[in-house]
């Protein structure tokens, strides 16, 4: 199966250009299903018709379905969550509080990750089309499978030990009450649904991400920044379509000065993610609604291309073994500033932080015996060399 996700800043037309290559793909008579992981739900109505949790057949080869986040949060987290609210009431909060603070925030988005998963493994589409939320929430959402993996591979086998043996002592020294073993087996099955989301969401033969963009300058700054944030944690992103452009007919000299720097914003855009391929979509003077519109609208986006292909792929990070015998591994980075990156390490870990986004990266075993000798920005690159430590000659 080939996914497909679709992100940018609100308002710029995201869910209708993902619909329109949905569209487009059943048209050419390939099964297709989008999805929608957008709290504020609209592909129902860029569809024009109704839509639940589940796949609804919309059009020949095309179904779609907008995922419900309290559906879901009650099936793979209540066992969680009632734990959670008995320490919460044990500590004095009354049950309304309680039921709202053992939700975490986000964590509805994250439970269609694991609808991703279900729909590559057993479903079978061909194609499946992701209208993700606006970029902030989606990079949070592409973010929670490391943070997971990183506690269910470090922390979680260790507490669950650890509490296997107090228990008994626990219980009789406070009233808090503990985790059972049926509250570790519910977050092992949660992770367990997660198992292999990432593997499935940075694998470039599988999935890539489109940035839907308008030729506007904050438009243009938040796509850098989701760019850079995106390559960060190994995601591929293969085409950036430029939405909403004024057409060429419109000659009235009250859009001159408007075409103007859409002129120089659409420079500003294949100038920035060159050679990632830039798509166009002109402003229409009517609502892209119902499969008929959207159809037309994915026919100029792609005009030619096959919306299901890889459009353009690079690799994010890479490890190469030098002459001297270092390592140099490198990490694609654009639009990055050298004030809003920071580097550590602890054991097998090394951390990247840029911006308010840091990401663990697990080092393979030929790093483990080096330490960073040199770190720097060579273009959009973050290059990191290792070296044998000393006393391992």
């Amino acid at each position: 199966m080939r996914v497909i996700l679709f992100t940018g800043k609100g308002g710029v037309g995201k869910t209708t250009v993902a619909a329109a290559t949905a569209t487009r793909l059943a048209a050419a008579g390939r099964k297709t299903l989008i999805m929608s992981t957008d709290p504020a739900h609209s592909l129902a109505d860029s569809l024009d018709t109704e839509l639940g949790p589940d796949p609804a057949e919309v059009a020949a080869n095309l179904w779609a379905e907008q995922i419900d986040p309290q559906q879901r949060l009650e099936e793979n987290w209540r066992e969680i969550q009632e734990h959670m609210i008995s320490v919460l009431n044990w500590a004095g909060l009354a049950e309304v509080e309680s039921e709202e603070l053992s939700v975490i925030p986000g964590l509805d988005e994250l439970f269609s990750l694991a609808d991703v998963k279900r729909h590559h493994d057993h479903d079978p589409y061909e194609v499946l089309v992701v209208d993700c939320a606006p970029t902030g929430e989606t990079l949070r959402l592409l973010s929670l499978p490391d943070i997971i993996q990183w506690y269910m591979e470090k922390i979680f086998p260790v507490e669950r030990r650890v509490m296997s043996a107090l228990r008994p002592v626990a219980r009789r020294l406070t009233s808090l009450p503990l985790p059972e073993a049926n509250v570790y087996s519910a977050v092992q099955r949660f992770y367990n649904r997660l198992d292999g989301v990432r593997k499935i969401l940075t694998d470039p033969a599988i999935t890539s991400v489109r940035l839907v963009v308008n030729p506007e300058r904050m438009v243009i700054a938040e796509a850098q920044r989701t760019f850079t944030y995106l390559n960060l944690f190994g995601y591929r992103v293969d085409a950036i379509v430029a939405n909403r452009l004024l057409p060429d007919e419109v000659t009235d000299p009250y859009f001159l000065r408007w075409k103007q720097l859409q002129t120089e914003h659409l420079t500003t855009i294949n100038e920035s993610f060159s050679p990632v391929p830039i798509l166009t979509s002109r402003l229409r003077d009517r609502e892209m609604v119902g499969t008929d519109l959207l159809a037309e609208l994915g026919d100029e986006v792609y005009s030619g291309l096959d919306p299901a292909g890889v459009l353009f792929t690079d690799d994010p990070m890479t490890i190469v073994r030098r002459d001297d015998g270092s390592y140099l591994l490198g990490l694609k980075l654009p639009f990055t500033d050298r004030s809003d990156l920071d580097l550590s390490t602890k054991a097998d870990e090394l951390f990247v932080k840029v911006g308010p986004y840091r990401r663990t990266i697990i080092l393979p075993k030929a790093l483990l015996a080096r330490s960073i000798s040199a770190a720097s920005m060579k273009g959009e690159r973050l290059e990191i060399i290792f070296e044998r430590k000393a006393g391992n000659e």
